[in-house]
Formats: C-alpha cells, structure tokens, sequence
C-alpha cells in the first residue's frame, strides 16, 4: 500500500514521505490515526505543502540543534503531578505532560519528539529522550514532584 505520512511515524519517516506499507499496518494503523492519507495523482501535490509546513517548524542547521540541546540538558525539569501516599502516582507521567513542564521553562518541544523509555509511575528523579534534529538528541532530565 502506498501512502502519503501527514504526522512523523518512529521508524517510517517525517510528515511528506511517500512510503510503501504492508496493507493491514496501513489500514488498521495509520489511516484510522490520521498518520497518514491515501497516494494519488492528485495527492501527491499536496506533498510539496506538508513538506513546506515540516520545514517551518523544523530545526534546520546542526549547530542550532546543538545549542537547543545544551539548554535542555542544562537543568533539571520539574514536572508536578498528582500523587498518592509513598510517592505512587495516579497514572503516569505522560509525554504531553513533559511537553508541557518544558514549555513552562521555555524550552516549546513538539510532544511527538519525546522518547520515554519505560512509563514514570514514580516521583523522582528520570530521564528522557527528545529529538531535537534527526542527528541530535538530547537527553533531559526530569524531577517528577508531587503537585499541592
């Protein structure tokens, strides 16, 4: 099956790859997700703006990539969430959540660039992975606290 990717897949490629995909992963994945449209004639024009609109939001030189990097790494992210007795959370930390804790700091990262390895169920201190640029990636740390 031959797709068009509207979002970045992990793996597959950025938003304007045109991809060859096993049917079912296609059909049960990512047309219902919105991951990706159909490839046709008439949508293949419509490549060149998805492309345009990745390239505006897009780190574009390595050593942009490198200082955003140094600031993520800098200092530690106080992500607050809501908790139970022994510092068990109500779920997990999610990526939206982190995403959030380092807009508060400055620091806008698209939360679809954000690698956590296993789920954070616990306060303290972790650390993730966000993909700054294809070849840089920073990893952060978090300080997961208890919120009031």
């Amino acid at each position: 099956m031959k797709l068009i990717l509207t979002h970045e897949v992990t793996n597959l490629g950025a938003p304007g790859d045109i991809v060859d995909v096993k049917d079912g992963y296609g059909r049960n994945f990512l047309l219902p997700r919105n991951f990706a449209i159909r490839w046709s004639k008439g949508a293949a024009k419509q490549v060149e703006s998805i492309r345009a609109a990745r390239d505006a939001h897009a780190v574009h030189d390595l050593e942009e990539a490198q200082s955003i990097k140094g600031n993520l790494e800098a200092n530690p992210v106080n992500v607050p969430v809501r908790a139970g007795v022994g510092g068990r959370l109500f779920g997990a930390v999610t990526v939206s959540d982190i995403a959030e804790a380092l807009g508060a700091v400055g620091a806008k990262v698209d939360k679809r660039r954000i690698e956590v390895g296993n789920p954070i169920k616990s306060l303290g201190a972790h650390t993730v992975s966000v993909r700054v640029h294809p070849d840089v990636s920073a990893q952060v740390k978090l300080n997961v606290v208890a919120s009031k």
